[in-house]
């Protein structure tokens, strides 16, 4: 009878242990979840820049096989430009795209990317940023986690009036934030730090003068209805610091193989940036064509005296770095880094046939 029982009692645990549903470790739920997330950009639903970033998003979806899934938030509808670094570190925002000059100071090492070093076009200035940000890994950047870096187009003027000398640009208001701003001070300007959201109205209404970004704003921000002249003064072209960022704890709460394949998309959406700058320059330029604005190249001669007077405006940054306890050779280092990637890039680019909007005028399109 014990026997029995006995058989009874085990036949009975192996159909409840075989019929209890196996516990689910941690992976394999994390796994399952979706993970949500918020992007955040402030450049115009419609612009090359915004699209690409709906690009980067299908392609995160796609490769992460739904586990990942981005809201996208474009044209500053969750968080506006000057808020965009915040928003990322306080968690608001998961991924944010802005650039340095939107938050003046909170990131001093990277705004010297935004001196007039002569970047030639925005091909040559994404991979001169990825380098730099590589190469140095600024402190200023350690609350987030950098997914790439990228500039805007070569900074060139676009204006009512025409600027075609240095004395031109007597009492012309241009706008221009940061650092960027003592470029056009140096030129004989009066920068102002009007936000690009706000630059249309500025200068339909005659508040600025003129604006000094990337040739694409002439399509992209409508700046060809605004202003009949546009001088591509590469010479002493500036760039637009941007970064895409995600919130580090956000980066660190996803499961390794989606680190992975977020770094692996990042690496590849920096020659997508590249490419896309650079096509959205020629775009604008054609653009800007259409509409009648008229294009000034500034002659060898004229191009030797802009330079000349921007000199110390690389001075003044290496003082004022300075001053903030940064060691003198360190920030050189940084100028000279920057100056060798710039080089470096631009023969680059003549090897590989690659078209732009500003210069070298070899690619000139």
């Amino acid at each position: 009878m014990k026997k029995i029982t006995a058989a009874i009692l085990f036949s009975m645990m192996s159909f409840f242990l075989m019929s209890t549903p196996q516990s689910i470790g941690p992976s394999q739920a994390l796994a399952k979840e979706t993970i949500q997330m918020k992007f955040a950009n402030f450049f115009p639903p419609a612009s090359a820049p915004s699209k690409l970033c709906e690009k980067f998003i299908a392609d995160i979806e796609k490769r992460t096989d739904g586990r990942v899934k981005i809201t996208y938030y474009p044209g500053g509808s969750l968080a506006k430009a000057p808020a965009m670094a915040m928003a990322v570190m306080e968690g608001a925002v998961d991924i944010g795209f802005s650039h340095v000059y939107y938050t003046p100071g909170r990131m001093p090492v990277t705004e010297v990317a935004g001196l007039p070093l002569g970047y030639p076009n925005p091909w040559v200035g994404v991979h001169v940023m990825n380098d730099f940000y590589d190469k140095f890994k600024p402190k200023e950047w350690e609350k987030v986690r950098i997914l790439w870096m990228h500039s805007s187009g070569v900074t060139v003027l676009m204006t009512k009036k025409p600027v075609r000398r240095l004395e031109d640009m007597k009492g012309v208001i241009i706008r221009a934030p940061g650092e960027i701003g003592m470029t056009i001070k140096a030129l004989g300007g009066t920068p102002a730090p009007t936000t690009m959201s706000e630059a249309y109205d500025a200068l339909s209404k005659g508040v600025i003068h003129g604006a000094y970004t990337g040739v694409m704003g002439l399509k992209d921000w409508r700046f060809a209805e605004v202003v009949g002249y546009t001088t591509l003064a590469w010479q002493v072209g500036s760039v637009f610091p941007f970064y895409v960022a995600m919130n580090k704890d956000k980066w660190a709460k996803l499961p390794s193989d989606i680190q992975a394949i977020f770094d692996k998309t990042c690496e590849e959406y920096k020659e997508h940036f590249a490419r896309m700058w650079n096509e959205a320059e020629i775009n604008g330029k054609e653009f800007g064509a259409a509409k009648g604005v008229e294009f000034i190249e500034l002659n060898q001669e004229e191009a030797a005296r802009w330079k000349k007077a921007v000199e110390p405006v690389l001075e003044d940054y290496v003082k004022q770095m300075a001053g903030k306890g940064f060691a003198e050779k360190d920030v050189r280092s940084w100028i000279s880094f920057l100056q060798e990637r710039i080089d470096f890039w631009t023969k680059r680019q003549l090897e590989l046939g690659i078209k732009s909007a500003t210069g070298p005028k070899e690619m000139l399109k």
